[in-house]
């Protein structure tokens, strides 16, 4: 059983990028500009930085004008050879990722180095993740990913802030504390970041780095599951199948999990099969149905 949940693509524990729309969030950009398009594209052809970026945003993400991610590399360009880490650290996302621009990992560890010197967090855990990958750098480095990752976490970037929390708790670059990445968790997490508050209702649950709360945990699993992290829905969802935490409820299991086991894909899920056959296949359609609605719910529109 599927249910059509592909707009939710959440970031393994160490991909930390944000996108130009975020980072345009971030930077208390409103779109459109004040004077609309036309007069963004005149600052930017006069050699403002700025504008160049927010030319280069809107071209990457279709606001205002066609959506072109090789012009978007252009204006990115522009702006980031005058120094703006903004721009800087958007070019080398294009380089990562290939948007706009052919593929090539050395190109974005440049550019990206260049804005993270300029304590760009963005840039900063993105560079930590590709030391952590080895990724345009001579070699892997662990040390390394941590301390870039780590610059960035004390930005209060939240997509860092649970990576550092993910290293401590599997000593990876780092030695092992539970506590430690508790901590850095509950930053992440307070933040709204969906995979720190999954990783602290699993702590919660059972009982590493911090005392065992299952209601706690649920809160935490709650809060992720919400906002689609599939790993959250199907733990909220055993929760319900063991009573843990919660009352025990097939329907409330069922639904959580059968959510869950769609986002995270595969097919081989027996304890959602356990869940399925304490229930009448009527209520399994009801719930599978209930299931599809709440992903239509919260898919946004693909770019």
């Amino acid at each position: 059983m599927r249910f059509d949940s592909r707009s939710f693509r959440w970031l393994l524990p160490v991909l930390l990028t944000l996108s130009t729309s975020a980072q345009m969030a971030a930077q208390g950009i409103n779109w459109p500009p004040t004077g609309g398009t036309a007069e963004l594209i005149k600052q930017a052809a006069s050699g403002d930085p700025k504008a160049q970026n927010k030319l280069g945003d809107a071209y990457h993400n279709g606001q205002g004008v066609a959506k072109d991610d090789g012009e978007a590399v252009g204006w990115y360009r522009k702006a980031a050879e005058q120094g703006l880490a903004n721009a800087q650290s958007n070019l080398c996302n294009a380089y990562l990722f290939g948007e706009g621009v052919s593929k090539d990992e050395a190109e974005a560890v440049r550019w990206c180095r260049k804005a993270a010197e300029q304590e760009s967090a963005t840039a900063q855990s993105l560079l930590g993740f590709m030391y952590a990958n080895g990724l345009g750098v001579a070699k892997k480095d662990d040390a390394e990913a941590v301390r870039w990752m780590r610059k960035a976490a004390d930005q209060g970037l939240a997509q860092a802030q649970y990576t550092i929390g993910y290293l401590y708790a599997h000593g990876q670059g780092i030695a092992k504390d539970e506590a430690e990445a508790i901590r850095w968790y509950r930053k992440a997490a307070e933040q709204g970041f969906a995979q720190a508050q999954g990783a602290l209702g699993w702590s919660y649950n059972y009982g590493s780095g911090i005392a065992k709360d299952e209601a706690e945990a649920i809160r935490w699993y709650r809060k992720a599951a919400e906002q689609g992290e599939g790993q959250a829905q199907y733990n909220l969802g055993a929760a319900y199948h063991n009573g843990q935490g919660v009352l025990k409820d097939e329907a409330e299991a069922y639904f959580w999990m059968s959510l869950g086991a769609s986002s995270l894909g595969g097919d081989n899920w027996p304890e959602l099969d356990k869940v399925a056959q304490n229930l009448t296949p009527e209520k399994r359609l009801e719930i599978e149905n209930r299931c599809r609605q709440w992903v239509g719910e919260h898919t946004q529109n693909p770019e």
